[in-house]
């Protein structure tokens, strides 16, 4: 209640807001489920959560897809312990990269960058995004750059993974 006037404010939310709120939920079980796999080099994670990125980016547009993956990196990090530490600057800096470039991306030929390769596109951008804010603040070395190969081929491999699987999912919920 406002103390000031005696008036109260009511939001009340939309359609739109109970979508991306259903699609950010999705979004959050599966960072915290993927917070409990063990990790072979820090930093290094499938990104399960981008495919609901993906197919939010599909379905409802950029702008829905950012709300669902900020989102997520901010009530993921809360359940897991983790908000403003250094994980969740490295996260928001990956998300935040990652986004831009799907921006970027939606521009592209719709037939030659579909969900696969939007989503190769987003975790390249979400690496560079990391490594960038490790370098300039947590590893102030050059000899961070070394372990790029690693995480460009993880990048590889689950932006592919998350790519075939954001499609398939978006494949089996066309209408007949």
């Amino acid at each position: 209640m406002n103390r000031m006037s005696g008036q109260s404010i009511e939001l009340t939310p939309t359609g739109d807001d109970d979508r991306i709120a259903r699609y950010a939920a999705a979004a959050i079980a599966l960072s915290v489920a993927e917070a409990a796999i063990p990790l072979p080099l820090p930093g290094v994670k499938p990104g399960l959560a981008n495919i609901i990125t993906l197919v939010v980016l599909a379905r409802y547009g950029w702008r829905d897809a950012v709300w669902v993956s900020l989102l997520r990196v901010v009530a993921g990090s809360l359940l897991i312990g983790q908000f403003l530490a250094p994980g969740f600057f490295l996260s928001l800096a990956g998300a935040l990269a990652s986004l831009a470039a799907l921006g970027l991306a939606m521009h592209l030929p719709a037939r030659a960058f579909g969900p696969v390769s939007q989503s190769l596109i987003a975790a390249f951008a979400h690496i560079a995004g990391q490594l960038i804010v490790a370098r300039l603040w947590l590893v102030p070395h050059d000899g961070l750059f070394y372990l790029t190969p690693f995480f460009a081929l993880a990048a590889l491999l689950f932006g592919l993974a998350n790519g075939l699987a954001a499609a398939k999912l978006l494949e089996s919920a066309k209408p007949a």
